[in-house]
């Protein structure tokens, strides 16, 4: 269950939130949406994305999606290096202020990606991140599920070098994600990625407003009682 604010074993005083899903799911849609939701109710919010939340990061991401070939392990190298430096430097430090952390994309991107669509290795990809970024992982966890046809649709033939890839990698990488979110339930919100934007994001709202407190204003009252009457 995602943790309160007040709980002890909170390892920070802020939100981490990671939004995963193939290409095209809407996870920056979601991100942005949320960022607004969460600013209107006056919380910092540090909206980012891996990789490139970082000036090191952005280099890696020219290099990952829009150079020439990348060898599996390579690539699996410098999404964990781009994730060490934007932890260390960005995510940690805010978290450790009370901000609120979103990301578009972390480590479950790349146990999918190259874990189990490059067969690497899932339990190798995952140690790798853990050591990363010492352990960090997100309180909550949107999973924008989407299939490769409804990807490729919404990506309307702007792609990238991994977005390229046939539609059985990117089943693949779905069953990643799925799998993932199976093994640790309590940290992850399935969600329909065909669904109307509104509709997601208020479901991401709910969850949050369900288990943090100090968020229960994401969710009006009238939503939040029984028979959408006000308390």
């Amino acid at each position: 269950m995602l943790s309160t604010s007040s709980s002890p074993t909170s390892p920070h005083p802020g939100l981490f939130v990671a939004f995963e899903g193939g290409d095209g799911a809407g996870k920056s849609t979601q991100s942005r949406l949320l960022r607004a939701a969460l600013e209107a109710i006056g919380r910092e919010v540090v909206l980012t994305r891996e990789p490139g939340g970082t000036a090191l990061g952005a280099a890696i991401r020219e290099v990952l999606l829009h150079g020439d070939h990348v060898a599996p392990r390579a690539e699996a190298l410098l999404f964990a290096a781009d994730r060490a430096h934007h932890v260390a430097t960005l995510v940690r430090p805010a978290l450790e202020r009370g901000a609120v952390v979103l990301t578009d994309r972390y480590m479950d991107s790349s146990i999918a990606y190259q874990g189990v669509a490059r067969a690497l290795r899932h339990d190798d990809i995952r140690d790798l991140s853990v050591w990363a970024t010492e352990g960090l992982q997100p309180d909550l966890t949107v999973l924008l599920d989407v299939t490769p046809e409804q990807g490729r649709a919404r990506r309307r033939g702007v792609h990238d070098r991994l977005e390229r890839e046939e539609d059985a990698f990117h089943e693949a990488v779905r069953q990643g994600y799925l799998q993932r979110s199976e093994q640790d339930p309590a940290r992850y919100l399935v969600l329909d990625a065909s669904a109307d934007p509104a509709t997601l994001h208020t479901a991401v709202c709910r969850e949050l407003a369900a288990h943090r407190p100090d968020l229960s204003a994401l969710v009006p009252v009238r939503e939040a009682t029984p028979g959408g009457e006000p308390a």
